[in-house]
């Protein structure tokens, strides 16, 4: 009988040689809509021996291995508190591995995210697929709802950001007018359509190619909601799941990605299988498109 290649045989906590690391950053403090996302680390890494190995649609097999270096300590830290410990485990991960798959935790891990890659914030792009700006207000404190204005304040430029998969209706005119101002490139779900996903991400790519490294926040929220329904913040009309699988790919490919994270998974908001299948084939697209370089 066939055997079953499947993605959890490609991780370990021993070979910390891997091209690809694995940080976990179960951080659930500061969520606009509280839930569990700390829960998605763990539920991620138990869905994988779900996922195989072999993509029918090339005729390739995945090879890479991952090494797992666990969870930061951060659960119920404040953003805060927690920020640091993200950054320094991801700094680690960074400085021994061709690429580094960040699994959050709610999109508050994405700024200590970037921040980890060690470069001078002038020097390190930024791509989102999200369906929101990520760009509330700082007066009351850090949240997930605004990584993207608190890494602009650190001084990340917004030629050095590409925002592709804004949804209507879930974000504030004022925090379009304020990505707009500081230069960063917007790409509405309506262009995605309209234009293609290949092109949303061409353009994404070409608006950060001066940068020396790329990090990627894919907010699992950017999907169709009846496509994830495990993400507090998706909406109907979202981006096509398998728009999303070939966005992830697609950049994964890139030589200049550095970092790639997952976000706003709350599982227990699914009852079924499908966000978790779902997130666990995210790992499977990193994969294929890290072996196209």
């Amino acid at each position: 009988m066939a055997g079953w290649p499947n993605l959890s045989e490609l991780v370990s906590t021993s070979r910390s040689s891997a091209p690809v690391g694995l940080v976990g950053a179960p951080l659930a403090s500061g969520s606009v809509t509280p839930g569990r996302c700390d829960m998605a680390p763990d539920a991620l890494r138990d869905t994988l021996r779900r996922i195989g190995r072999y993509d029918v649609e090339t005729g390739s097999e995945l090879h890479t291995e991952i090494f797992d270096h666990g969870d930061a300590p951060v659960a119920d830290l404040s953003i805060e508190d927690a920020t640091p410990l993200v950054r320094h485990k991801v700094a680690a991960s960074v400085a021994m591995h061709s690429l580094t798959l960040l699994v959050g935790g709610n999109n508050a891990v994405t700024r200590p995210g970037v921040l980890g890659v060690g470069l001078p914030l002038e020097k390190a792009g930024l791509i989102t697929l999200d369906a929101h700006f990520d760009m509330r207000d700082l007066d009351q404190g850090l949240s997930n709802g605004n990584p993207v204005r608190a890494l602009i304040e650190d001084g990340l430029p917004g030629r050095n950001v590409a925002q592709v998969g804004l949804a209507p209706f879930a974000n504030s005119k004022q925090m379009h007018q304020d990505a707009l101002a500081a230069g960063n490139l917007v790409v509405t779900m309506a262009e995605v359509r309209s234009e293609g996903i290949a092109g949303a991400i061409d353009k994404a790519l070409a608006h950060v190619a001066h940068c020396e490294a790329i990090v990627v926040d894919c907010d699992i929220d950017v999907i169709d909601r009846s496509q994830f329904p495990g993400a507090p913040g998706a909406r109907p009309g979202g981006m096509a799941v398998h728009d999303f699988f070939a966005a992830v790919r697609r950049l994964a490919a890139h030589p200049k990605v550095r970092l790639i994270d997952l976000t706003e998974w709350d599982p227990p908001l699914d009852p079924t299988d499908l966000s978790a299948l779902t997130a666990a084939r995210w790992v499977g697209e990193c994969l294929a498109g890290f072996e196209m370089r």
